[in-house]
């Protein structure tokens, strides 16, 4: 399965100034298997090192940070001795107290060595590890497979690289295919496993039932990670983000978890489902102004879940109204995409929304590229109609503006209309 993950990694192996990388992303999202592939294909030697599973690994940063000692460990344990050909996969490492420690003597010490962390919980771990070796560790996140990833995994690597160079008269007679292609992906989303039996099989059946698996599996992790007092608000979170984004003003309000509910009460779990990357944070601004970050509402978010496949299966949407044209969904059609939209951008910008004081406008989506903040509108279908970007353009004169929708590629005198599955371009 190709990911495009694997070209930062290279160029992590590359740099000059490499520092241990610590690798985040939630469970199931593939971090083990690229980081294997990684260490089989472009080093001597790789040993993986998972501290979950091993009480010996658990310990090995307890007694003190002598990397000596602990290369001689990791030689015992692996049966492979460690030189600077190797790559070492520290998998699970939050299971090993001060093991986010060490990778700072790691740095220091022998930076003439290849480490890579990775963990499930790791965003919550960091959160919680007062030891942090801040600037001494090098990131990248793991997210599923995107639909540019989609593209090249099924076959389409030509169709992909003529959208990557912009050849809009080659595109435009595979405009429907990519139109199918872009609902398929729907349906699927990015799960690896998920994706991969869906190029295999192309069972329905088979990939709702995978979707429910690790959607089972996230809710039992909330027992297990969590701290038990958050785990029924955590719940009840998670099951809400699909009512609050199907509600025409997709604003999350505590009022859909209970009557009565308060931001005070229910804050920690948002920001555990945050720290665990199985939802993302997306804050209402007051001005578009640089840095965007710095005009957002603290109280005013959206939610969308990590992946559309698993939005779509926690909605129990039938498979051939997501794989068909179908008018079925009404407001849902816009969540969902909504939801596809933020994926895309999300691994590149910190994302952001407006709404006008009247409530008579909302853009879905702000961004921060450069010196610049760009407005984008999402539409659902080949509605072409863009009232609130209208609205947003009159009142802040953006020098650039895009609109999302099934439509081909337009160009406007004020605005960029960019078909959905062409938004990995933006």
């Amino acid at each position: 399965m190709q990911r495009l993950i694997l070209q930062e990694l290279l160029a992590w192996k590359a740099s000059e100034n490499r520092k241990p990388l610590i690798l985040k992303g939630a469970r199931q999202v593939g971090k083990t298997w690229i980081l294997k592939k990684f260490g089989s294909e472009h080093f001597k030697k790789c040993i993986y090192l998972n501290f979950e599973a091993s009480g010996v690994l658990q310990g090995l940063f307890e007694p003190d940070f002598d990397l000596k000692r602990i290369l001689s460990t990791i030689e015992i344990v692996s049966g492979i001795s460690v030189d600077e050909n190797t790559l070492l996969i520290f998998d699970e490492i939050q299971e090993a107290p001060k093991g986010l420690t060490a990778l700072k003597y790691f740095y220091e010490n022998a930076p003439e060595y290849f480490v890579v962390a990775a963990g499930s919980f790791l965003g919550i771990s960091l959160q919680q590890n007062h030891a942090f070796p801040v600037g001494k560790v090098d990131f990248l996140f793991l997210y599923p497979l995107s639909f540019e990833e989609f593209l090249l995994n099924s076959g389409e690597e030509l169709l992909h690289r003529h959208l990557r160079e912009g050849n809009v008269s080659i595109i435009r007679p595979f405009h429907e295919k990519l139109i199918s292609l872009l609902r398929a992906y729907y349906f699927t989303g990015g799960m690896p496993e998920v994706l991969d039996a869906w190029l295999k099989k192309r069972d329905v059946k088979q990939v709702r039932a995978l979707q429910q698996k690790i959607l089972l599996g996230y809710e039992n992790d909330f027992g297990k990670y969590a701290p038990a007092a958050d785990v029924p608000k955590i719940r009840q979170v998670w099951v809400s983000v699909i009512r609050q984004l199907a509600k025409e003003n997709r604003k999350f309000t505590y009022s859909e978890l209970k009557k009565g509910a308060r931001a005070q009460e229910f804050e920690t779990s948002i920001q555990w489902l945050v720290n665990a990357g199985l939802v993302y944070k997306c804050h209402r601004i007051s001005k578009p102004a640089i840095p965007l970050k710095s005009y957002a509402e603290p109280d005013a978010f959206k939610l969308y879940l990590l992946d559309v496949g698993l939005l779509n299966a926690m909605a129990g949407i039938d498979a051939q109204t997501l794989l068909l044209k179908n008018q079925v969904l009404k407001e849902y059609k816009g969540a969902m995409t909504e939801q596809f939209v933020c994926q895309v951008l999300r691994e590149k910008y910190e994302l952001f929304y407006w709404s006008s004081e009247r409530g008579n406008a909302e853009l879905d989506f702000l961004i921060q590229k450069e010196s610049s903040v760009i407005p984008i509108e999402v539409k659902a279908e080949e509605n072409l109609k863009a009232k609130s970007l209208a609205v947003y353009a009159e009142k802040f004169k953006p020098e650039e503006a895009i609109r999302l929708s099934m439509s081909f590629f337009r160009e406007q005198d004020w605005m960029r209309n960019m078909p959905l599955y062409a938004a990995f371009l933006v």
